[in-house]
């Protein structure tokens, strides 16, 4: 047992070696229907679609993206990020919200996650209360992909090179919703119920976002929670 010990860096070096090698030989998979079609109507709301730069865009490395503010009379109500990856690579990986939201001024002030009932299934999301100045939102984010709506990050990056080792693709889509709380909002009333209303609302989008996302994943409307 105590050689085993000694050994087991080595080991894991060596299959981490060979997955990242597998990896390298896995094909794209294309979106089985276009994102476009992901929420595109909703009752007593228009929505604009958010164009993101050539150079975040590179950067990111995404295959496709749809990006758009949803609106309620004149105020902004939520907003909504779909980018998927027909293939992740070295330096074509989905990047987590969790390091990306506080480079764009946002602090974590409640992470979390949230059960979500979508399909007759129960998915675990994440959920994070943040702020930016005086603005307070709610913002749920996933990775959907290859079956799976799933929140952990590690186990995230587990599948991607499982998948890439045993499957030879790792097509995957990171959603993100996200919901502003306070004055100005769709949800202005008494303090104490507005983080309440937000995610109401925040779980009633996130159950239908799976759903269509799914849709336009390759492999249909199914998916499960790993």
């Amino acid at each position: 047992m105590r050689n085993l010990r000694l050994w087991a860096p080595a080991i894991v070096l060596l299959i981490g070696c060979a997955l990242v090698q597998q990896s390298r030989m896995q094909r794209s998979v294309p979106l089985a229907a276009p994102l476009s079609g992901v929420l595109e109507s909703l009752d007593g709301y228009r929505f604009v679609d958010q164009k993101i730069g050539d150079e975040e865009r590179r950067i990111a490395g995404m295959s496709s993206y749809v990006a758009r503010g949803y609106m309620r009379d004149s105020t902004l109500a939520f907003a909504t990020y779909v980018g998927y990856y027909e293939k992740q690579a070295q330096g074509k990986t989905i990047h987590s919200p969790r390091n990306c939201l506080p480079g764009a001024g946002w602090e974590i002030l409640v992470p979390g996650v949230r059960a979500i009932a979508a399909g007759g299934t129960t998915h675990v999301v994440n959920r994070n209360i943040l702020k930016n100045g005086k603005l307070t939102a709610i913002v749920y984010y996933w990775y959907q992909g290859r079956g799976r709506v799933v929140a952990n990050e590690y186990r995230v990056k587990w599948n991607l090179l499982r998948d890439a080792a045993l499957l030879g693709h790792t097509e995957e889509a990171l959603v993100r919703i996200i919901v502003p709380v306070g004055p100005g909002t769709v949800f202005p009333n008494a303090k104490e119920n507005q983080l309440d209303d937000a995610t109401a609302f925040g779980d009633m989008m996130a159950a239908r976002m799976i759903l269509e996302v799914a849709r336009a994943l390759p492999g249909g409307s199914s998916a499960s929670t790993d």
